[in-house]
């Protein structure tokens, strides 16, 4: 269901886009990184937090970590992250296949600056072998995300 939400997002808002499944995991940075060969800052991981009562996705490079004083310093509080369960119910993908696309509500999207290092960048695709290749500025532009500075 969630690798297919995000074809289908894929087919109405950017055909060109094609999603990549592989026989390879790509459930963490290093696994990923690996089976599209590419360097780990190029995988766009997506982290799913609450503000307050607020769900949101903040989507980094991958071997960047928040920094819980930007993250304060932006939204007043401390970044808390959902459980596995919270991530499947808000996002519908699962850990290590969480991502921007497809989503069944609307969710606030976050592009942290350091994705702008890139010409493309490689964000999973709704499953854990599953990934699209994307420039950050379209992948921020397709999901009305909001560049940030959050990570260290």
């Amino acid at each position: 269901m969630s690798l297919e939400s995000v074809r289908s997002f894929f087919a109405e808002k950017a055909p060109d886009i094609d999603v990549i499944v592989t026989d390879a995991s790509s459930a963490t940075v290093a696994l990923a990184a690996e089976a599209h060969g590419v360097e780990p800052d190029q995988i766009a991981k997506t982290i799913c937090l609450r503000i307050g009562d607020e769900v949101v996705l903040v989507v980094a490079a991958g071997t960047k970590r928040l920094d819980n004083r930007k993250f304060k310093d932006r939204f007043g509080v401390k970044p808390r992250m959902l459980g596995a369960e919270e991530v499947v119910e808000a996002t519908s993908h699962p850990v290590g296949g969480v991502c921007p696309f497809g989503l069944p509500n609307a969710l606030k999207v976050y592009c942290d600056v350091s994705l702008q290092s890139f010409d493309q960048v490689v964000p999973a695709a709704g499953a854990t072998n599953s990934a699209v290749h994307i420039a950050p500025s379209r992948m921020a532009e397709l999901t009305n995300a909001e560049w940030a500075d959050l990570c260290q």
